[in-house]
Parts: C-alpha cells; structure tokens; sequence
C-alpha cells in the first residue's frame, strides 16, 4: 500500500515538470520568432556584402584551380570551359575571351562556343559603344 501514494506522487511530479516544459518551450519559441523577422533582415542585409565576396573568392579560387590544370593540360575541355565559367561569373568578359577562343578552336563543330563568343562580343561592343558617347 505504501507503494502507491509514492507512485501517484512521482507521476504527479512527472506531469508537472513535462507540462512546465512544454510552456516555457513554447513562450521562448513564440518570443524568438516575434525578435526573428527583425534580427534576419539586419542580418542578411549586414552579410550581404560579405557574401559577395566570398562567391568572388570562391570564384577566384575555382579559376586558379583550372588554370593549374590547363598549365598541365592545355587542351582540357573542361578546364577550359570551367575557367570560362568561373570567369564569366566575376563579369570578367575579356578573361573568358581567350579560352573560350581556343574551345571553338578544339571543337569548331560546337555552336554553342561560337554563340556565347558572339554574345561576348555584341556586349563588348555595347560597352565600349556607351564609353564613346561619354
């Protein structure tokens, strides 16, 4: 008999504290999520600029990485296109000239090198088109 009052008080005590968690829990979610909105926006608008630059540093490293490559291998299509790639993404249009040049010189049947060769150099053309009337 002695067992039972024990027993009833330590699932008492069980209920209790659950509950007490489960309140506290949910007023710190509920307070966290009222100060979240807040916190992200100036987050996201302090890291921003520096999420910049770590894409460009990363795309300066992927750059450095083919050129590594096509120092060993000169003729690697996908060296070359990735340097192209990594290129075109810093904006570096010049820079991806001269390999993309030599693609359409490994593989003059791809259209593809040959488009994006025309298009690099219509917005050449554009750029230094809207530097003369300056």
């Amino acid at each position: 008999m002695s067992k039972r009052p024990i027993e009833q008080i330590a699932v008492l005590v069980s209920i209790v504290s659950f509950g007490g968690s489960i309140v506290f829990g949910g007023l710190r979610a509920i307070s966290t999520a009222g100060n979240q909105p807040i916190q992200s926006q100036t987050a996201s608008a302090a890291t921003t600029p520096s999420q910049n630059q770590l894409r460009q540093s990363q795309f300066k490293e992927q750059e450095q990485e083919y050129e590594v490559v096509l120092k060993q291998e000169p003729e690697n299509q996908v060296a070359l296109e990735g340097l192209i790639e990594a290129r075109l993404r810093m904006k570096d249009t010049k820079g991806a000239v001269k390999p993309l040049q030599k693609l359409i010189g490994l593989y003059p049947d791809r259209q593809e090198y040959k488009a994006l060769l025309a298009q690099l150099n219509k917005e050449k053309a554009k750029g230094e088109g809207k530097g003369a009337r300056y």
